[in-house]
């Protein structure tokens, strides 16, 4: 009989475990993850560090946020991470870009604060910034969309 390696399959509480222990590592107080039918969601009840699972079979399709109504040909620029979402440097600088700015491909875009570590977000692509779809000091989520960029 073989074995499934690497994965959590289907096991509520294989997945369960797993994100308990990104919840710890990244001091998270909630996080959630789906995988296949099964979704599991871990938050924190209180200082105590107590973690509260629920799972239930859902389907995983999700809607797409109502703001971001791109324009044909734009490009976003998604988190790549979970953290906090900074437009500077510092609450007094001026913001890395406004909308409206041509960027070119490499330029930082803003900072996402991850586990007290502050990291730089650069453009993939030159153009010009449509929207920006979060606003500065918002908690972001991996894969959420930051900017939208008309080439």
């Amino acid at each position: 009989m073989r074995r499934r390696r690497g994965g959590a399959g289907n096991d509520p509480a294989d997945l369960a475990r797993r994100l308990g222990t990104l919840l710890t590592e990244l001091q998270l107080s909630e996080i959630e993850a789906s995988v296949g039918d099964v979704r599991v969601r871990l938050h924190r009840a209180s200082t105590s560090g107590t973690l509260a699972p629920t799972h239930a079979p859902v389907p995983v399709a999700s809607p797409a946020p109502a703001a971001a109504e791109p324009t044909v040909g734009a490009i976003t620029i998604e988190a790549p991470m979970v953290g906090t979402f900074y437009r500077a440097a510092s609450p007094g600088a001026e913001p890395y870009v406004r909308e409206g700015d041509v960027v070119k491909q490499g330029q930082i875009l803003c900072i996402i604060e991850a586990m007290k570590l502050m990291n730089e977000i650069e453009s993939k692509v030159g153009g010009r910034i449509q929207k920006i779809l979060v606003e500065n000091g918002q908690a972001v989520e991996f894969g959420q969309p930051l900017f939208l960029l008309e080439r």
